[in-house]
């Protein structure tokens, strides 16, 4: 049933990771899925608005790419996968675009993702798991 899993991940929430990966592991036994995991780097923009406005000033994309694959890989022992199914993804942009674009690309048949209990600015601004569960165009389970 389910071949292909993708499971974004926030590298910085330490405490999400935990809470999904008993659910990764419950899906992916299945049908001894591939797991795609996903850490998504926020663009220049970001970067702008915390005041690093001069190019020199930022860092340079591959290292930050590159840290944060690291940073992937390292989380992704703690799941006890197969190796062989275990992809990893460091991509830059919007995390809701980001997302939904490699479900796309690897033909995903569930997006496993964590979220934050709601609060006043999830209900104002909405959130990257409520925009993947409205867009995606396959399963998600959001686990809280």
């Amino acid at each position: 049933m389910f071949h292909s899993i993708l499971v974004p991940l926030d590298i910085s929430e330490s405490r999400l990771t935990h809470q999904v990966i008993p659910y990764v592991q419950a899906n992916a036994a299945i049908d001894n899925a591939s797991v795609h995991f996903l850490t998504v780097i926020p663009s220049l923009p970001y970067y702008s608005s915390l005041g690093l406005a001069y190019s020199i000033e930022t860092p340079k994309l591959a290292e930050i790419q590159q840290h944060a694959l690291a940073k992937l890989d390292e989380l992704v022992k703690q799941f006890n996968l197969p190796a062989d199914k275990v992809h990893t993804h460091a991509i830059s942009g919007s995390p809701k675009d980001q997302i939904l674009k490699l479900a796309d690309s690897i033909r995903a048949d569930l997006i496993i993702i964590a979220s934050h209990r709601p609060d006043i600015s999830t209900y104002l601004l909405g959130s990257n798991a409520a925009v993947v569960v409205r867009h995606a165009t396959c399963p998600v389970l959001v686990v809280r």
